[in-house]
């Protein structure tokens, strides 16, 4: 079934970063599972896909991390919470299993594959880039944000990012400080509530002609 652009753009107009969630409503966990598999199929730089993604399914974690969250009731009260991970830092035996990954899902020998390997380490591992690892992992996180949050307004999943919160708090409260990964965004997922005030705002964008430049 292919998406019309009408029904891409209606999608997007729908969506807005939701403050008030309906705690009653539960994202059908069919529905859930499709945002689960796109969070996975999210591109990444090298296809190194340099995060985790934990869904906070307990009540007494996601209470515990509310005071960290500038008290937001998006955590409590959505119907799902997703913290993104970033890889801390980039290591040769990432690389390796990448190549390993691809090998196996290709049905090709990894030999072909040591020249990409072996850019990989140039850039991320051995050059300058290595010292912005952080950064450079955050924007791939962002990367997999967009792309949930696009996936829940095509199935009419409201969603809220959210970047008020304590990363420190939510790595100590979540066991992450001795991880490989640290918290780099979270995003609430459910339904909005109907007094939600902020549903029928209008949005304000800027004009396409003074975004979009073409040359």
């Amino acid at each position: 079934m292919t998406l019309s652009s009408t029904e891409l753009l209606d999608a997007l107009r729908w969506r807005y970063a939701t403050k008030q969630f309906d705690p009653s409503r539960r994202i059908p966990a069919d529905t859930w599972a499709a945002l689960e598999a796109a969070l996975v199929l999210t591109p990444s730089s090298y296809g190194l896909q340099p995060w985790r993604f934990l869904v906070i399914e307990d009540p007494a974690l996601r209470a515990e991390l509310r005071p960290h969250s500038w008290n937001q009731s998006q955590i409590t009260e959505a119907s799902h919470l997703v913290v993104f991970l970033a890889r801390r830092t980039i290591e040769l035996a990432d690389l390796t299993r990448l190549i390993e990954a691809t090998s196996a899902a290709r049905g090709m020998p990894a030999e072909p594959l040591e020249g990409y390997r072996q850019m990989m380490q140039k850039d991320l591992v051995d050059g300058p880039r290595s010292a912005a690892i952080a950064s450079w992992a955050s924007n791939q996180v962002y990367i997999a944000l967009g792309n949930f949050m696009t996936a829940a307004a095509l199935l009419q999943v409201d969603t809220c990012p959210i970047e008020g919160f304590s990363p420190p708090d939510y790595d100590r409260l979540l066991g992450l400080e001795t991880t490989p990964y640290r918290s780099a965004v979270v995003c609430a997922a459910g339904y909005r509530d109907q007094a939600d005030k902020y549903a029928d705002l209008a949005k304000v964008r800027y004009p396409l002609d003074e975004l979009i430049e073409h040359r």
